[in-house]
């Protein structure tokens, strides 16, 4: 195992931040290579968690000489992120300084691009050449994992149609309980690899990428952060990459992927009509039919017509559902995974900013 810093200079006198990186050589020239990053949001921290113990595990292997594809671990990947808390709150999501989303406006290249990403790094503010730095090693990989969690949710992730179903096997691994597909055109992390693999020749735009994975796994919620969990968290990522060829070991019949598949469009966006106190009828991983009372905002406490039903659009799975009980109107309450799309009017691409 190798342990190296990549340094971001700051954008003032005096700042630098610290990336630790943490790599693997396979034994094998034509197993898998893997790359896995967590807290791209900084305060999103189950997928730290799961890195600390799955770099155990594979310290084991790679003692015994198991190990057959490399194998780079970055278990927090947004030092920058970790430095900037806001009232005693850290942001974690966004930049303070250009109020930009940490896993947006990720370069879109071509695979044959991959060096201009460090060509004249310094050129860029910190932020950028974090991206670029982040972006040049996961290229390297042909296996992405980019580990989050939502607010309250399930186990689930976005995964682009291009490696739909051959991802069943990392669902299954993780037990997800749901899989929203996306056609992989944003410029979020896991989006921007998927998009220099789809477009390495020119002129042409694959929409199969057999043996490759770029996925944004969501590990539940912000809370839920104990050893447990992470421990077995580890456990399906190295389920994952046992039954992908990048470690050797014998393990049982890998489990099938029971959960819900829907397209992004199928996700019905729960809001709040209006400003107010939140209470919750529904919780995750609930299954609801259309009408079923999913909240009720106190708009006006005290007020006989004082509060506001929000009722489910359609049949579907409650996948999330946010942790702050005060909505401002418009606000993201739920996201619910349906079997039809959802008539609502909304921008193509990610559901959140």
């Amino acid at each position: 195992m190798e342990i190296s810093e990549i340094i971001i200079a700051g954008d003032t006198m005096g700042i630098e931040w610290r990336l630790p990186v943490f790599r693997f050589a396979g034994i094998e020239p034509g197993a898998p290579r893997t790359y896995i990053q967590a807290a791209l949001h900084a305060n999103e921290l189950p997928g730290t968690a799961l890195a600390h113990f799955l770099l155990e595990k594979l310290r084991h292997a790679d003692r015994n000489g198991a190990i057959l594809g490399d194998v780079i671990i970055v278990p927090q990947a947004n030092p920058i992120g970790a430095a900037q808390t806001h009232f005693g709150e850290l942001e974690g999501r966004f930049d303070l300084g250009s109020r930009t989303n940490f896993n947006r406006d990720f370069p879109l290249i071509a695979l044959r691009e991959r060096g201009s990403l460090l060509e004249n790094i310094d050129r860029y503010p910190a932020t950028d050449r974090l991206k670029r730095h982040l972006l040049h090693m996961a290229l390297g990989a042909e296996l992405i994992l980019d580990l989050h969690c939502d607010d309250e949710g399930l186990q689930y992730a976005y995964i682009d149609e291009a490696f739909w179903p051959e991802a069943a096997d990392l669902a299954a691994a993780l037990d997800m309980k749901a899989v929203l597909l996306s056609d992989g055109e944003s410029s979020a992390f896991e989006e921007a690899v998927a998009y220099a693999w789809k477009y390495q020749a020119e002129g042409e735009r694959k929409t199969r990428l057999p043996g490759r994975l770029s996925v944004t796994v969501e590990l539940r919620g912000t809370r839920d952060v104990s050893s447990e969990t992470a421990r077995n968290d580890a456990e399906g990522v190295w389920r994952f990459l046992v039954g992908r060829g990048v470690i050797a070991a014998t393990l049982p019949e890998p489990p099938v992927f029971a959960g819900k598949a829907v397209p992004l469009d199928n996700v019905e966006m729960i809001r709040a009509p209006q400003a107010g106190a939140i209470l919750f009828h529904r919780d995750i991983g609930e299954s609801v039919k259309a009408g079923d009372v999913l909240a009720t905002i106190v708009t006006k406490p005290g007020m006989p017509d004082g509060t506001v039903e929000v009722r489910a659009p359609q049949d579907g799975l409650i996948v999330t559902r946010v942790s702050t009980r005060f909505a401002r109107r418009r606000s993201d309450l739920m996201k619910v995974a349906c079997a039809e799309p959802s008539r609502a009017i909304r921008k193509p691409g990610t559901l959140e900013a």
